[in-house]
């Protein structure tokens, strides 16, 4: 992934508080959905037929704080941010209209547990795993993720250029999150992690010289660098399984029978183009960062 971006690129970002969930713990790739196969009958997909916590309503989870790239303003319901707005696409598709819609917080770590849940389906950077499946299901991936790396200029951490420099350095990362997983299982430090509840705390550490760098989704990477920290760099990016590419999926409560109805909808707006439009959008490209082997 990108080296850094040049600041016209980054204002396509929204210029907010960018805390990120960050992708949650991965133990396998997309093809870990847990749900049914097969393409659904349009009648079941229809409208007034939907397996919904309320009727005649769609009714979505996220985590509060709700950051950026993901979200703006920390409000969900706006229609800004990647994951809002990706929201709101897959409700028109299956016959909702904005006024339709109810989020409702759900925090991070409590979304993949197991047990019945209080929204249709949740959207939060969550990676498809396998382990995370047997508790939940998932849709079909909505964004391809990879691992970024984030240091201060002049510092220690700077300086790393590949996977093998970073394991002497004190690294820090969201508890629960593929970023920390990936510390752990690919970079595999000299020192065990610092693990903080938020990326925020995660990024004051930085400021405060408490880590050398923080491991974050590369969006969130790319804007934490890009417009939150003034005098920091984004070394690298890195995959966190190797020989696979980690995917967000929208999760549902294990069985749920609006699965097959979700991934036709997120199948329609890949191949109308809607997808890599709101990616292009909201996440900007990240092609120039490059991959720390």
């Amino acid at each position: 992934m990108r080296v850094r971006r040049t600041l016209a690129a980054v204002a396509v970002l929204p210029l907010a508080l960018v805390a990120a969930a960050c992708a949650p713990e991965s133990d396998g790739g997309s093809s870990a959905t847990g749900s049914s196969s097969g393409s659904p009958s349009a009648d079941a997909c229809a409208t007034g037929s939907l397996p919904l916590k309320t009727a005649g309503r769609l009714t979505i989870g996220t985590d509060s704080p709700a950051y950026e790239p993901w979200f703006v303003d920390n409000d969900p319901t706006n229609g800004k941010g990647y994951e809002s707005a990706v929201a709101y696409a897959v409700a028109e598709q299956l016959g909702f209209g904005k006024d339709q819609v109810t989020w409702v917080k759900v925090p991070f770590n409590s979304s993949y547990a197991p047990g019945a849940k209080k929204f249709d389906f949740d959207i939060n950077q969550i990676s498809i795993s396998e382990k995370r499946a047997q508790a939940v299901d998932f849709s079909d991936g909505y964004y391809s993720a990879a691992q970024a790396v984030i240091a201060l200029k002049g510092t220690r951490g700077a300086e790393a250029a590949s996977l093998a420099d970073l394991k002497g350095l004190r690294l820090a990362a969201q508890t629960g999150t593929t970023s920390l997983t990936a510390i752990r299982d690919v970079i595999k430090p000299d020192t065990d992690p610092v693990v903080f509840e938020d990326t925020n705390a995660a990024k004051q550490a930085l400021q405060n010289d408490q880590v050398d760098a923080i491991v974050a989704d590369l969006p969130t990477a790319f804007y934490i660098s890009g417009a939150e920290i003034e005098n920091s760099v984004l070394i690298g990016q890195f995959q966190p399984e190797t020989g696979e590419q980690e995917e967000f999926g929208l999760l549902f409560e294990k069985g749920s029978k609006l699965v097959p109805c979700v991934n036709s909808a997120l199948g329609a707006l890949r191949e109308d183009g809607t997808i890599d439009q709101l990616e292009k959008q909201w996440l900007s490209d990240v092609v120039d960062v490059p991959v720390l082997q």
